[in-house]
């Protein structure tokens, strides 16, 4: 599965203006919600916002995927954000966040939604894909780096 089919180049940000964790999740919905798969904006938001209250996406290394199951969407995307200054996002290593990849799924897609998130957790385990990241500047190299988890 090429992760690349749930995004697009106009889902994916180089330079994000939030300075907080409530307004890179704000950022980011309003990011994703140029993709034809969201008919719900203030749905996604609220249920991306109430996932993050459960517990923080923030996964460590600089990294966070806020994320959804929702009735807000027909199907799988993908965005991608990026900070470079970093934002306090409560990860779990108490670092700052510069790398976000906002996921929204349908509600019954568990198994697809649980795939997409453990290849991109894959993906990002690597500090080499991590500062690749950091210096692209193309939508298109983001979207072959996330095809390359096998």
């Amino acid at each position: 599965m090429k992760l690349s089919k749930f995004s697009e180049e106009n889902l994916i940000v180089f330079d994000l203006k939030a300075a907080s964790k409530e307004s890179v999740i704000e950022e980011l919905v309003d990011l994703i919600n140029v993709s034809n798969m969201v008919s719900d904006k203030d749905m996604l938001l609220k249920d991306i916002k109430d996932r993050e209250e459960l517990v923080t996406t923030g996964i460590g290394y600089g990294v966070a995927f806020p994320h959804a199951k929702t009735k807000s969407v027909k199907g799988i995307v993908i965005a991608f954000g990026r900070s470079n200054e970093g934002i306090d996002f409560e990860a779990i290593d108490h670092k700052p966040v510069n790398l976000f990849f906002i996921i929204a799924a349908p509600e019954d897609a568990i198994g697809a939604h649980l795939n997409v998130m453990s290849r991109l957790s894959y993906l990002m385990k690597s500090e080499e894909n991590r500062q690749i990241l950091m210096t692209v500047t193309s939508p298109g190299e983001v979207l072959e780096l996330i095809d390359q988890v096998k």
